[in-house]
């Protein structure tokens, strides 16, 4: 069974509901290989009724067909959905826009009176879903701390984009249970769930189960066919040389390398 929520993030959700009365809109970064899996239930109580920008993050690494999908579902009357790659130079500037278009007719007002007020806005996610690369995008440098494993980023930070724009950079946050056990599975997939409490194995066999396909057969050259999980993982694990002294294989070395392969876009796009 999958499960995490370290102490800091039941913080953090008070932190933020308390701040949310703060800001005019909400940043809603999402993994794009499970979008789904990253909206996290707590948030509704943050966000409320205020507009929101959902952003398909890491969309180098997912099925284009399928994001733009995702895009068109998390488009509504109250939210928008943008898809992109956060570690792509000046990519972010499509949020900004589009801040600009929902808050026009109050900009305009606001100018015609001769009055300036700043939009705040919030960024939240999940851990590891690319919030402070995107803030750091944003910002068009380093401000925020960013890194490839969850946790990274444990306060949260005001950064000021313009006179009139600020933004808040949020820690990633989960919920206190999954009821779902497969949303775990895609969240510590990604890298939202730190690996030292997933059972390495359970989870390579989930994705070899749910999600492997030709990306594994050309990038091992095993054919999955009607193989179980362990049979494909042995098949990888030999080809690979993940191999112990005395002819055992070595799983968990054979499980890190495909779950590293995974999540840097080596088997294809998910």
């Amino acid at each position: 069974m999958i499960q995490w929520f370290p102490g800091h993030m039941t913080k953090t959700l008070r932190e933020m509901q308390t701040k949310s009365k703060l800001c005019d809109f909400f940043v809603y970064v999402l993994d794009a290989r499970a979008p789904l899996s990253c909206v996290n239930p707590e948030f509704t109580k943050v966000i409320g009724d205020k507009p929101i920008i959902y952003v398909l993050n890491k969309a180098d690494l997912a099925n284009d067909v399928e994001t733009t999908k995702w895009k068109n579902y998390f488009t509504t009357a109250n939210s928008k959905a943008v898809v992109l790659n956060a570690t792509q130079s000046k990519s972010s500037q499509v949020i900004i826009r589009l801040v600009n278009q929902i808050f026009a007719d109050r900009l305009k007002a606001n100018a015609e009176k001769g009055a300036r007020f700043i939009l705040r806005g919030m960024i939240l996610g999940v851990p590891n879903s690319g919030k402070s690369t995107l803030t750091n995008n944003l910002v068009g440098k380093s401000r925020a701390v960013t890194g490839d494993k969850p946790g990274v980023t444990r306060n949260t930070q005001w950064v000021k984009l313009s006179p009139s724009l600020e933004i808040m950079d949020t820690p990633g946050t989960l919920w206190p249970s999954f009821t779902d056990q497969r949303v775990g599975y895609r969240l510590a997939l990604i890298g939202s769930v730190k690996d030292d409490v997933v059972d390495l194995y359970d989870l390579v066999c989930f994705f070899i189960r749910e999600y492997a396909d030709k990306g594994v057969f050309n990038r091992y050259g095993v054919d999955i066919g009607d193989k179980t999980p362990r049979q494909v993982l042995e098949g990888i694990a030999t080809k690979r040389g993940c191999i112990e002294r005395g002819g055992d294989i070595d799983y968990e070395r054979a499980e890190r390398l495909i779950i590293n392969d995974f999540r840097r876009g080596a088997l294809g796009k998910i």
